[in-house]
């Protein structure tokens, strides 16, 4: 199972088997490209691949000892219970995405889904992210007293300064965060190192080949990057 503790010594990469926030139709050959590379976590979205093909795809997943999250787009309460039902139904470790409701929360509380809901305003698909910065903190600290695992920001689609948006909620808000959208370059992979948070996503930046050829190729690439920061600053 994973690590817990939302203060890792550094940022774990999930590796979204997804572009334009659908999974892709080949996601099944992705994964059997990439299965024997560092990454330990990887998450489908809830469009692109009917329920069947996903829940196989996501069992073969769990069968290579790797940590599972379904990450959904939608924005109405109807539309988020059914990613949740999903995301049991599939028997994902972790639930990203979906505004914030309260049936949803309950739903993974009652059935032990580890719930990580988008924060501020989130519309569109690809997903954006606006609203002020204290407020989007603000929102996120009274979901933690409902008790969510934590949070899905979407902080390099932030219409505003990401930079400022990142720090900031990262050092104010004492949960699990993952760092979701357009991460394409070592730029911000720099600030993620620097900020520390529990997680960051890659999904489109593979498949356009911002880290190499290939997916195995630039997945150990991302996650011998963040390994040697890490080194470099224990010394």
């Amino acid at each position: 199972m994973f690590e817990t503790n939302y203060k890792n010594n550094n940022a774990a990469l999930i590796v979204m088997l997804t572009h334009n926030d659908y999974t892709v139709e080949n996601a099944f050959e992705i994964f059997e490209q990439c299965k024997n590379s560092k990454a330990k976590f990887y998450g489908l979205k809830e469009k692109g691949l009917s329920l069947k093909r996903m829940k196989y795809l996501y069992a073969y997943i769990k069968k290579h000892g790797k940590t599972t999250v379904l990450e959904v787009a939608a924005y109405t309460e109807n539309e988020c219970l059914q990613g949740a039902e999903m995301a049991l139904e599939c028997k994902c470790d972790i639930l990203m995405g979906t505004i914030f409701f309260d049936s949803v929360n309950e739903f993974c509380k009652k059935n032990n889904l580890k719930y990580m809901p988008f924060v501020g305003k989130v519309e569109n698909r690809p997903s954006i992210l606006q609203g002020d910065i204290e407020e989007i903190i603000k929102e996120a600290n009274k979901y933690l007293e409902k008790g969510v695992y934590g949070f899905d920001l979407l902080g390099y689609r932030y219409l505003g300064d990401a930079a400022e948006l990142n720090r900031k909620f990262l050092s104010q808000v004492h949960a699990p965060v993952c760092l979701a959208g357009d991460i394409d370059s070592y730029e911000k992979l720099d600030e993620i190192n620097k900020n520390l948070p529990w997680a960051f996503t890659i999904g489109g930046a593979f498949f356009e080949n911002k880290f190499g050829k290939t997916h195995e190729e630039q997945i150990n690439k991302v996650c011998g990057y963040t390994d040697i920061y890490r080194a470099n600053q224990a010394v």
